[in-house]
């Protein structure tokens, strides 16, 4: 199974992270092992992840990554961020100090816009992803939206295309942050129509 490198180690916290508070506090070490956690973790050699500047004043101490889905010519199929916001004192609408927050990406299969249950699909990709990953987690929430697009007189591409964008956030339980990502990889990854991982589709003979 390929993998790829782990995005950072926790050393670069400080350089990564986004702090609110006074330049002197040190993150805290519930933050530093939860983005410890995330950085080592691996991920499907289709995806490319890299450390991204964090949303300011979301929270004292926050974390971002970008991932793509690529296909083998380097096309991309799926696109998302995932951020890692703490706050020492707790939030109570986060019911817990670690937030996760999510926003993913895909064009689908035309004949998908048609289905009224897709959002509700696409949802249950997120939650199913965690579930299966055993990500401990609560209070999760979100948006699923889903567009389709139709191309008039002499412009390039599909005649119709149908995207879907997930908007989500949910409370990580402790610092065991590597199901998480996995979790959302694997949503990026449905969504851009792979196979599961370590499963070969076969194709016909042309």
């Amino acid at each position: 199974m390929t993998r790829v490198k782990p995005l950072r180690q926790v050393a670069d916290v400080s350089d990564e992270s986004e702090r609110t508070t006074p330049a002197a506090s040190p993150p805290p070490e519930l933050f530093r092992a939860a983005v410890a956690n995330l950085t080592s973790t691996p991920v499907r050699a289709e995806v490319r992840v890299e450390p991204l500047r964090p949303p300011q004043r979301l929270a004292p101490f926050s974390y971002a990554i970008a991932a793509d889905v690529r296909a083998s010519d380097g096309e991309e199929l799926a696109t998302g961020r995932l951020v890692l916001l703490h706050d020492p004192d707790g939030e109570e609408a986060w019911d817990g100090l670690l937030r996760l927050v999510a926003f993913a990406s895909a064009e689908l299969d035309p004949q998908m816009g048609v289905d009224p249950m897709l959002p509700a699909v696409g949802w249950s990709w997120l939650t199913g992803a965690l579930d299966q990953q055993g990500a401990h987690y609560r209070a999760a929430g979100g948006t699923v939206t889903q567009t389709t697009s139709t191309r008039f007189g002499d412009i390039a591409g599909p005649a119709t295309t149908v995207a879907l964008e997930l908007r989500a956030s949910w409370t990580a339980d402790d610092a065991e942050t590597g199901p998480h990502l996995r979790a959302f990889i694997d949503l990026l990854c449905v969504a851009a129509g792979l196979p599961p991982e370590g499963v070969t589709v076969l194709t016909p003979n042309s």
